[in-house]
Parts: structure tokens; C-alpha cells; sequence
């Protein structure tokens, strides 16, 4: 008799293989997954805070182009996350 954990780890493997990636994104993923996750926040953060300077300086455009840095920053932690917890990795070890 197969316990409920061991049926929910075939039943996740059965589906990444079901949804398996393409070499690209497995190639992506692999290196993407070396980054620690803490990287992108801080990544944004230093946006927000180089936009908030020119800002104050007076370079309004420059600060508005340089703030929008932190949601892409934080997409790519998200990112980056998912494929450490649920990536291709689980079927190609």
C-alpha cells in the first residue's frame, strides 16, 4: 500500500514528464538556479534606491527609467525560485 506522500511524489514526477522542457530552458534553468534567490531583491531594492537618488538630483526621467528596474528584478527572483523548488530539474537530474 502506497502512503499518501509517496503517491503525491509519482503523481508531481508523472507530471513533469508529462510537461517536460526543451533544451533551452533546461540549459536556462540550470544556470539560473546557481543564483540565490536573495540576489533579485536586493537587485530591486538598489534600483528603487538609485532611482529615488536621481530623483532628489533632478534627473526625473532617468529616475523613472532606472525604478522600473525592480519589478522585472523581482520576476526573475520568482523565477528563479520556482525553478529551484518545481524546475525541469525534477525530471532531468
Amino acid at each position: 500500500m502506497q502512503t499518501q506522500s509517496t503517491a503525491r511524489g509519482q503523481s508531481n514526477q508523472s507530471e513533469a514528464q508529462e510537461h517536460d522542457e526543451g533544451s533551452v530552458a533546461r540549459a536556462i534553468e540550470s544556470q539560473t538556479a546557481k543564483i540565490p534567490s536573495d540576489i533579485y531583491l536586493w537587485a530591486a531594492l538598489a534600483s528603487m534606491g538609485v532611482s529615488l537618488m536621481m530623483q532628489v538630483s533632478g534627473k526625473k526621467d532617468e529616475s523613472l527609467f532606472v525604478g522600473q528596474w525592480a519589478a522585472p528584478f523581482l520576476l526573475l527572483g520568482v523565477y528563479n525560485k520556482l525553478v529551484k523548488i518545481a524546475g525541469s530539474d525534477r525530471v532531468h537530474a
